[in-house]
């Protein structure tokens, strides 16, 4: 045969068949995949004590969350919803099970700065005041004191409580608490916010402007927001909405259908 018929019948890159990606861009492509992912559990359970007398608060609990999403948490009050925040958040380790943050390193490095949980329950020191308590994470990460109270006052303004600034815990309500927490967390400007019932304690004119705050923050950053929650009507406002039921998690991708993961064995 001939080099010219060898030509002839040699395949052409440019024809019908697309190129099958090198090693090399396949790499760059699973980075990308990565890297994208903010906080991933596998097969992730929690309990609680041991022998006969150990609760199980969570089973078996599968995802991922990635930059970007909004997630509502839903399940009645000790489904586990709390349990899985925590781990999420590297509060917590998981009895069984893995829980990883590919994009933002180690347990030791998630805070202060790229995860921030807002706690269901009471939150700040009582020796310091709301623009103290706001700035103690930035300065623990090593922020200048000077610019870590200008941001805390301009979390607190964008959560209308910049009158409480020089207010101590003792003199503030539980609903007022709660939300310089989530001003607290808002400051840090994280990749990834958790928050644990945050509307739980506030009226229905507050919870709304608060679950506002929360996602144009996230907007803003690009931070992944997940807000466990038993208010159908904060949850509407979430892009997705998970379900805990007795330690049980259940994923429902809206970007797909609406046909549920089950994330538990």
């Amino acid at each position: 045969m001939s080099d010219a018929e060898r030509k002839r019948r040699a395949p052409n890159s440019g024809g019908a068949g697309p190129e099958r990606p090198g090693p090399q861009a396949q790499e760059r492509e699973d980075m990308t995949e990565v890297t994208d992912v903010l906080v991933r559990c596998r097969d992730l359970g929690r309990s609680y004590g041991s022998g006969r007398a150990a609760t199980i608060a969570l089973h078996h609990a599968t995802c991922d969350i990635r930059s970007g999403e909004r997630i509502a948490l839903m399940g009645p009050s000790g489904s586990g919803k709390s349990t899985l925040l925590h781990l999420m958040a590297g509060l917590e380790e998981p009895t069984s099970g893995a829980v990883t943050w590919p994009a933002l390193g180690q347990r030791a490095d998630l805070r202060p700065g790229p995860v921030a949980l807002i706690l269901q329950g009471p939150s700040l020191l009582p020796p310091l005041d709301v623009t103290e308590n706001v700035a103690l994470p930035l300065i623990l990460g090593g922020l200048d004191a000077d610019e870590a109270s200008e941001r805390a006052q301009r979390a607190l303004a964008r959560l209308e409580l910049s009158e409480l600034a020089t207010k101590l815990p003792e003199e503030l309500s539980g609903g007022q608490a709660q939300r310089v927490a989530i001003a607290r967390a808002l400051a840090q400007q994280p990749r990834l916010l958790l928050a644990d019932e945050p509307t739980g304690q506030l009226d229905h004119a507050t919870a709304a402007h608060v679950i506002e705050v929360l996602l144009d923050a996230a907007h803003e950053s690009g931070a992944a927001l997940v807000v466990s929650t038993h208010d159908p009507e904060v949850a509407q406002r979430l892009d997705e909405r998970w379900r805990v039921a007795d330690g049980h998690l259940t994923v429902t991708r809206s970007s797909t259908t609406t046909q549920e993961e089950p994330c538990s064995a």
